[in-house]
C-alpha cells in the first residue's frame, strides 16, 4: 500500500486506485463459504491502532478463526481518508490468517464516499477480495427513512442523485445501518449478506464481533505502553 506524506497525496491515491474497484460483480451468495469481519480501535494519545480479524462460517455464523494486529497511525484524522489510517493494520490483521477469508465486511463505507473510495472500495483493490461496507452513522449522502419493518430500505443519493448505497432496516423498528458496495459485489447481495449476518442485532455479526475483538487487542497492547 501506497503511504501518503498529506492530503493531497492522499486523494490522488484513491483517484488512482478507484479505477480499479469492480462494481459488475454480484458476489457469493449469502449463507455460503466464509464471511470476515474487520474493524479497528484507536488510542489516540498513544498514537496506537488495532486491527481485528473475524472469520465466520457463512451458514451458521460461527467463529472458524481470529486474527489482531497492533500498529503505530500514521497518518492524521481526516473525514474521507480514513483508509490510510486504518488499512495498513487490517492487512496486517487479514494476512494472519490461514483460511481465505471469503467475503468481507468493513465497519465503513464503500462507494458510499466524495470519490466513490472508501475504506472498503480501498481494501477490496488492495486484497481482490470481495468486500462491502455496512456503517453505523451516515456520511456524504442523503436518503428517506426506510419503512420500519426488518429489510425495509431507501437509496443513499449522492449530489446528482447516483444511488452510492442503501438504508438498510436490519430490525424492526431499529435504526438503519447504511450499506455500500466496496467490491466484487452488488449492492442488492451486499443488503443480501447484511440481513443474513443480523439475525437478532442491529448490526452485522461480522462488526459485533470484530469490534469486540479488535477493542480487547488495543486494551492489552496499551496497558503498559507510555503516552505519547
Amino acid at each position: 500500500m501506497d503511504t501518503p506524506t498529506d492530503e493531497a497525496s492522499a486523494r490522488a491515491i484513491q483517484d488512482q486506485l478507484r479505477t480499479r474497484v469492480v462494481l459488475d460483480e454480484t458476489g457469493p451468495p449469502p449463507g455460503t463459504g466464509l464471511v470476515t469481519g474487520v474493524d479497528v480501535a484507536y488510542d489516540d494519545e498513544r498514537n496506537v491502532v488495532a486491527a481485528a480479524a473475524v472469520v465466520l462460517d457463512a451458514a451458521t455464523l460461527a467463529v472458524v478463526e481470529e486474527a489482531t494486529a497492533v500498529g503505530e497511525v500514521t497518518f492524521p484524522y481526516v473525514p474521507g481518508l480514513l483508509a490510510f489510517r486504518e488499512i495498513p493494520t487490517v492487512l496486517a490483521a487479514l494476512e494472519k490468517l490461514g483460511s481465505g477469508p471469503g467475503l468481507v465486511v468493513c465497519d465503513g463505507y464503500g462507494q458510499a464516499h466524495p470519490r466513490r473510495f472508501g475504506l472498503a472500495s480501498h481494501l477490496g483493490v488492495l486484497t481482490g477480495l470481495p468486500v462491502i461496507g455496512v456503517a453505523k452513522n451516515p456520511f456524504t449522502f442523503t436518503y428517506a427513512q426506510p419503512g420500519l419493518l426488518r429489510g425495509d430500505s431507501s437509496p443513499l443519493l449522492a449530489d446528482g442523485g447516483e444511488e452510492v448505497g442503501r438504508a438498510l432496516r436490519t430490525q424492526r423498528s431499529v435504526k438503519p445501518v447504511y450499506v455500500s458496495v466496496g467490491h466484487r459485489v452488488g449492492l442488492d447481495n451486499a443488503c443480501a449478506h447484511t440481513l443474513h449476518l443480523s439475525p437478532g442485532y442491529r448490526l452485522p455479526e461480522t462488526t459485533r464481533r470484530a469490534d469486540a475483538l479488535c477493542r480487547q487487542a488495543l486494551r492489552e497492547a496499551t496497558a503498559t505502553a507510555p503516552t505519547t
